[in-house]
């Protein structure tokens, strides 16, 4: 059995701003309006895959982690100085951003499909259960783009 959870009609989205060193136009900060979206599959226990209000809110509790911050991925090709500012070098190019407004995550780029990567990782551990066997995360960049990572048993 699946369950599916659409982002943009529940309200699982987050705003961010960010920057692809390696691609032409993306690589200007520029933001986005993100919505997750999660499928579930597994076993029904009880009558349910999975109570919906579990998933929903621990997929609220990873986003109030990226909203309304900049993103800055600490695995890639980035010099980053942190202190009271950051400072984010990259190709001749120097951002400076007040600590406070960044999220740094271990991905190598911020990239849909690596914050939906790490968006399944923070996600799993806390939804894993013996039941279920497949998790999906999808992140779109907004409506009809978008990529999605998996997880299986």
């Amino acid at each position: 059995m699946e369950i599916h959870i659409d982002g943009w009609k529940n309200n699982l989205i987050f705003s961010s701003a960010h920057f692809l060193p390696d691609y032409s136009q993306c690589s200007h900060l520029h933001g986005h309006t993100y919505a997750v979206h999660v499928t579930l599959e597994g076993e029904m226990e009880k009558g349910i895959v999975i109570d919906f209000r579990i998933v929903k809110k621990k997929i609220r509790e990873i986003l109030n982690e990226l909203d309304h911050k900049v993103i800055i991925p600490t695995e890639g090709k980035l010099e980053i100085k942190k202190g009271e500012e950051v400072e984010v070098e990259y190709n001749g190019k120097r951002y400076i951003f007040p600590r406070d407004d960044c999220v740094f995550l271990p991905i190598y780029s911020s990239s849909a499909e690596n914050i939906a990567s790490y968006i399944l990782k923070k996600f799993t551990p806390a939804i894993e259960k013996n039941n279920i066997k497949k998790i999906k995360i999808g992140v779109d960049e907004g409506f009809g783009q978008g990529a999605w990572a998996e997880w299986r048993r």
